[in-house]
């Protein structure tokens, strides 16, 4: 509507202070996500060069979901080997859950343990006791997505207009 145009309008122009452009530096003065603990990631992924189509047809549309899955992939995939490891998974949720004083981390370690343990039963079935999962292939994470609405569970809400407003 015009109203919401009108509403993102205003947004911009409070995020970067009347420029013509966002650049990250104008992500510095939003205090409700100052604190968070994957801040550099979501400040990144605003900045992602990928081209977005309007009116994507049904191919279209899972290649871009596929796109972004990726994309959440790699925040995981620390090293870019091609694999979620254990210890990649461990450092992502002891990040995440860092802010929180109620939470030690051995009880951040065993929250990733059960996943991984999780995520092995969902992409390679039952075990032996010998066998280790090395860890979680991007195929193995769009096994995992299959089914779950990310175009409403992975955004970012942060913008409280009035917090902005108080920030000049």
């Amino acid at each position: 509507t015009s109203e919401q145009i009108e509403a993102l309008h205003r947004r911009f122009k409070q995020l970067s202070r009347d420029q013509l452009t966002i650049r990250k530096e104008n992500f510095d003065s939003i205090p409700d996500l100052e604190f968070n603990p994957i801040r550099g990631k979501i400040v990144h992924a605003f900045f992602d060069k990928r081209p977005i189509e309007m009116n994507m047809d049904e191919e279209q549309l899972d290649r871009f979901r596929k796109e972004k899955l990726k994309f959440l992939f790699h925040m995981y995939d620390s090293d870019h080997d091609g694999k979620i490891t254990l210890q990649e998974y461990r450092n992502v949720v002891e990040e995440l859950l860092s802010g929180n004083p109620h939470l030690e981390k051995e009880s951040a370690r065993s929250i990733a343990d059960g996943a991984m343990m999780e995520a092995a039963s969902i992409c390679v079935g039952q075990m032996g006791p010998d066998q280790v999962y090395e860890g979680i292939t991007f195929e193995d994470f769009l096994k995992m997505w299959q089914g779950i609405d990310i175009e409403t569970k992975m955004h970012v809400r942060f913008l409280n207009m009035e917090t902005i407003a108080h920030c000049y």
